[in-house]
């Protein structure tokens, strides 16, 4: 129930030198008062000023549980906007569990997944956008991942998309007072003016989408599958990506029969890796199965890389890699650059030419780690133009604010659409309309009550 008192622990379950258990609603002060006790006999926490920090002991009746610090914030200038109680306890697995059961057993309710945020959200003290980036920051897998969280969760996607909901709602407001008052607000001349408008909140959202697919990827990881022979040097490049070893290396094919995934972090780049079985013609079963599950992620990857021993001749199995590469987002790794070559680099533009392929070679030696530098600034300009930029930008990381300016998007060009066609101005305020309330999803105006459960139920305890 959203006027219950919640309370969870806030930090992670693992024995650690502090732990923080954390309480807020209506009822905190009564709750704190009930199991707190100073050590000098000050007045009850109910009666200190807001933001301010106690020691004594937490007890459950003539029991002491643990020796504490307990940080007091009164409504509304607290992260839910609630009265809110944090108990600063040792970080002892069973202290810590202890303190919530005794806060629990003298007037709260254990917190469900997210419901911090979910009030700070619902009691008007940051948007949806700004609520989702909390899980962001706490789930960032490189700084432009963090950077583009924090910003996110100091408003700056609130801020643009207000900013763009202002100028809708104000022509909306325009053509309706003119509709109900035609005497006074004339709509001669209108649909041009609107025109130009339209055209500048068309550019802003494009602009937004424009850099969602980037913004995703860095904030997700790219999928990337590594593909080759048997025996070609995949598993030896996982590993040095990696730092250890992570999959067996053998002179012996067909070594990695099922798939290993690990992620990496290539500079402020982050690589959700599968490394393959080789890829060849078989008859052992297990293998076999190998090869087709190593097709099938191909399927689903961002970038393929294609290992490639440069120390030996290509054969059929090569073949019919490079037919698999057709319209794929790959690269060329030609492995075993410190072995004497067999095939040069030039020999595979050659080759690639053949197969109508235009893809970017880099000779490497998994072995020896050389030519990392070469692939980590090709996937940069493959993906970011050669950049990663952690100014002040915005930078669309999340599916559903992507969907949202979309669905905004198509509801502009409609508008656009009607203007040319000449069309009656209650057209235009039905889909200028529309435009608004699907901006307004990002942020958590017009979204319904079962999204917003669903989108806070993903969150850690106790945040």
């Amino acid at each position: 129930m959203e006027g219950d008192t919640i309370a969870a622990i806030a930090t992670a379950m693992t024995n650690s030198g502090i732990g923080i258990v954390r309480i807020s609603g209506e009822e905190s002060f009564a709750v704190i008062d009930k199991v707190y006790k100073s050590r000098t006999g000050d007045k009850l926490l109910s009666q200190m000023p807001s933001h301010t920090i106690h020691y004594g002991y937490i007890y459950d009746g003539d029991k002491m549980i643990d020796e504490v610090i307990v940080a007091i914030m009164k409504a509304p200038n607290s992260y839910t906007a609630e009265d809110t109680v944090e108990i600063d306890c040792h970080g002892g697995i069973l202290v810590m569990k202890r303190i919530l059961e005794t806060v629990v057993k003298y007037g709260a309710r254990p917190a469900e997944p997210g419901e911090f945020t979910k009030r700070a959200f619902l009691n008007g003290r940051i948007d949806l956008s700004q609520a989702e980036s909390v899980i962001d920051v706490i789930n960032a897998k490189n700084d432009f991942a963090l950077e583009s969280s924090l910003q996110q969760l100091q408003g700056s996607v609130k801020e643009k998309v207000k900013e763009i909901r202002a100028k809708i709602i104000h022509e909306i407001a325009f053509i309706e007072s003119a509709l109900d008052d035609p005497e006074h607000i004339s709509l001669e001349g209108y649909g041009e003016k609107l025109g130009h408008i339209i055209t500048e909140i068309s550019e802003e959202i494009e602009g937004l989408l424009s850099v969602s697919d980037n913004g995703k990827l860095l904030k997700e990881g790219i999928r990337t599958v590594i593909i080759g022979k048997p025996n070609a040097g995949k598993s030896s490049l996982l590993n040095v990506l990696v730092g250890k070893e992570r999959a067996i290396v053998t002179d012996i094919p067909g070594t990695t029969r099922d798939i290993i995934e690990e992620q990496v972090n290539l500079d402020g780049i982050t690589l959700n890796i599968v490394d393959t079985a080789g890829i060849r013609e078989t008859e052992d079963a297990v293998e076999k199965i190998g090869v087709e599950k190593a097709k099938e992620y191909m399927d689903k990857s961002d970038l393929i890389i294609y290992v490639v021993d440069s120390s030996v001749h290509l054969d059929k199995d090569d073949k019919e890699i490079l037919e698999l590469l057709q319209n794929r987002k790959a690269m060329i790794l030609l492995n075993k650059s410190d072995l004497p070559q067999v095939i040069s680099e030039q020999d595979f533009k050659e080759i690639l030419c053949g197969y109508g392929l235009s893809l970017h070679i880099i000779p490497i030696s998994a072995k020896g780690g050389d030519g990392l530098g070469a692939l980590r600034n090709e996937i940069r300009q493959m993906f970011f133009e050669g950049e990663i930029s952690y100014n002040d930008e915005i930078c669309i990381t999340n599916v559903r604010h992507k969907a949202a300016l979309q669905s905004a998007l198509e509801s502009i060009r409609l508008v656009e659409h009607s203007i040319a066609q000449e069309m009656p101005e209650d057209f235009y305020s039905i889909d200028l309309m529309s435009a608004y309330e699907s901006l307004g999803n990002i942020i958590g105006e017009t979204v319904g009550e079962d999204l917003v459960n669903e989108i806070f139920s993903k969150f850690c305890m106790g945040k």
